[in-house]
């Protein structure tokens, strides 16, 4: 986003592009570049574009909350503080969902800590415009993330893609964000291998093709992707809370079920926290990295820099999945979020690699 911003209105972009009056970036939640090319033959638009050097690396965790905060503001999670799918809130000593549930406390604009692409766009004065279902419009999360640009809603996939021609066809600068949310929905549903997430797939495709052939000279797209997907059967879901061990001394759990956040009671020790870490990798090191806060820190799980007013967000000890695995608490509370097939937030490549696909001038 910032680099299609510096497309625009002049100067050295992070990535090399060159100038343009508009440009859209296409976020596919949860198209992993590594599933793009293994099911080539359902992406015929897609796949050939996508080579060695039109992949990149999505960051941690690999979660659709703190990735997009990551593409809209160009920020890592360790400055625009939102760091996992559920979060921990030190303030009122308790979590919640960033994407759903949240409703409005803590507040949106003072939580996401950075400014955003759209505010930078507005104060250059040039229109941006975030284009997804409607049923988004209002959220805490958009308010968080999104805020400075003027939501434009549709159910349709391809629909929303006729939505970015019309949009241009306003002439003028203009800078437009587009989310499509299917193939992760289909994934999370029925596993990223599923023939609902291939026809998702050859839907997105089609309407990739689509776009491409209506950009004119003077306008760019990017495709890309908060995380790819890997797919966890129920047999191998871990019940951590069946582990007396694994458990001691926590308080509250947060992040994702691929990369858990584990909180300490506020007058949890040094000690107590190595000592939780220690039970983690004796029983789960052989298949999931551990690491206290501060290790996590330390190896830029978060970024290259954590403000002092996130760190305490992330969790005492971390836990990423290195394995097919996914960990869970065993109540009946939990039963429902048991039956999600697609998994992300960890680590891995398959997870972390993601597409950047050019279209229009920028291809």
């Amino acid at each position: 986003m910032t680099s299609c911003l510096t497309a625009i209105t002049g100067g050295v972009p992070t990535l090399s592009l060159p100038r343009v009056s508009r440009a859209v970036v296409v976020l596919a939640d949860g198209l992993g570049a590594q599933a793009l090319r293994s099911r080539s033959g359902h992406a015929r638009f897609l796949a050939p574009r996508l080579t060695k050097s039109s992949t990149i690396v999505s960051g941690s965790p690999t979660t659709t909350a703190a990735a997009l905060a990551t593409l809209c503001t160009g920020r890592m999670p360790g400055e625009h503080g939102i760091v996992g799918y559920r979060a921990y809130d030190p303030a009122t000593d308790s979590t919640f969902n960033h994407l759903s549930g949240w409703a409005g406390s803590p507040d949106p604009v003072l939580w996401q800590r950075c400014e955003t692409i759209f505010e930078q766009t507005a104060r250059r004065g040039i229109p941006s415009y975030a284009v997804g279902p409607e049923r988004y419009r209002t959220s805490s999360y958009t308010r968080a993330v999104l805020r400075g640009a003027d939501y434009v809603g549709a159910a349709d996939m391809l629909r929303r893609v006729e939505m970015v021609r019309e949009l241009f066809d306003q002439g003028g600068s203009r800078l437009v964000y587009l989310y499509v949310p299917e193939l992760d929905v289909a994934a999370h549903a029925h596993g990223s291998e599923s023939d609902a997430w291939l026809i998702a797939l050859e839907e997105f495709d089609a309407a990739m093709s689509a776009l491409a052939r209506s950009l004119r000279t003077d306008e760019g797209a990017l495709i890309t992707a908060d995380h790819g997907v890997v797919d966890v059967p129920a047999r191998a879901h871990v019940l951590y809370d069946t582990v007396p061990e694994l458990v001691d001394g926590v308080r509250h759990v947060a992040g994702d079920p691929r990369m858990l956040q584990l909180h300490l009671t506020p007058d949890a020790t040094a000690a107590d926290e190595q000592r939780l870490a220690t039970a983690w990798r004796e029983t789960e090191g052989h298949r999931s990295w551990v690491a206290t806060r501060a290790e996590a820190i330390e190896a830029g799980w978060f970024g290259p820099r954590v403000d002092e007013a996130v760190a305490p967000r992330i969790g005492n000890v971390l836990v990423a999945a290195r394995a097919r695995i996914a960990y869970y608490d065993s109540t009946p509370e939990g039963a429902k979020a048991r039956r999600m097939i697609g998994q992300h937030g960890s680590l891995t490549p398959e997870e972390q690699r993601v597409p950047l696909i050019r279209l229009g001038a920028f291809e």
